[in-house]
């Protein structure tokens, strides 16, 4: 498999990984600058040249996977008999420097409803480097030409149209997703808020709408749902940055996205 293939199989796997390469070489060396080398938690995919240097790269590729923000960084590596490394002597006579960067797993969102504010967000979050879910009941919502807005995204856009229960996408999303509930449909944004709580492992949850709005939600998740105030506070609402009031969709969606992005940040703090 390339080393190309493999960073896409982490992606799909939520797996993080670093990509090592040769970035320079002097005299003699296994490898030649460009030569690549990809380590996940327990697998390594391509070669940069076997030995000490490729064994010391894996360990410290190792302990990147393990760090909460990692940053690319930069190894060198004397190629002769007086260096003895941790796996042992390489004495091919040159030196060598590899690049070590980080390929952290990205965050996953969910918009429930891809309707004007919908497409917008989805608009503006596919610019970034993420996992986009949308969601929605009506089949003409996700034609390839109303989303063909998103043909140069970022992002990876994964689409799931589900004319009955769009609760179900829920337990299929990837662990620590965040979900926006914005739906044509009261009475489905308050299935997806009901099925949210009951749902593990997400993260955010944030639901469009008004005061009024959210007062029924709220009396129905204690009354009928069962939930606690603990878990109803779960759900932000309204969503957005407060102060910015404009009913315009890609207005509305700019606030939605531009708070989303503050919580990734919050988050990795």
């Amino acid at each position: 498999m390339t080393w190309v293939a493999a960073v896409a199989r982490l992606r799909e796997r939520r797996e993080p990984g670093v990509l090592v390469t040769v970035a320079t070489v002097r005299g003699h060396a296994p490898r030649r600058a460009g030569a690549k080398l990809l380590v996940g938690k327990t697998e390594t995919w391509g070669s940069i040249g076997g030995g000490n240097i490729e064994a010391v790269a894996i360990d410290r590729a190792r302990e990147l996977n393990g760090v909460a923000r990692p940053e690319p960084e930069l190894m060198d590596f004397a190629l002769n008999d007086k260096v003895t490394g941790p796996h042992g002597v390489q004495c091919c006579g040159g030196a060598v420097t590899v690049l070590l960067e980080p390929l952290p797993v990205v965050e996953a969102v969910a918009v429930f409803g891809v309707g004007h504010v919908g497409l917008e967000l989805a608009r503006v979050l596919a610019r970034h480097h993420l996992d986009l879910h949308l969601v929605d009941s009506r089949p003409d919502m996700l034609t390839a030409e109303r989303l063909g807005v998103l043909a140069d995204a970022v992002a990876q856009i994964h689409v799931h149209h589900t004319p009955l229960l769009p609760e179900e996408v829920l337990g299929e999303l990837p662990p620590g997703t965040h979900v926006l509930i914005m739906t044509h449909d009261h009475a489905e944004d308050a299935a997806l808020c009901d099925a949210a709580l009951r749902t593990d492992g997400l993260g955010s949850i944030g639901l469009i709408g008004s005061a009024a709005k959210w007062a029924r939600f709220r009396r129905r998740l204690a009354t009928e749902g069962g939930h606690d105030s603990a878990a109803i506070d779960r759900i932000k609402t309204p969503i957005g940055i407060p102060g910015i009031t404009g009913k315009e969709p890609a207005t509305i969606a700019l606030s939605v996205a531009a708070d989303l992005l503050r919580t990734f940040e919050s988050a990795r703090s």
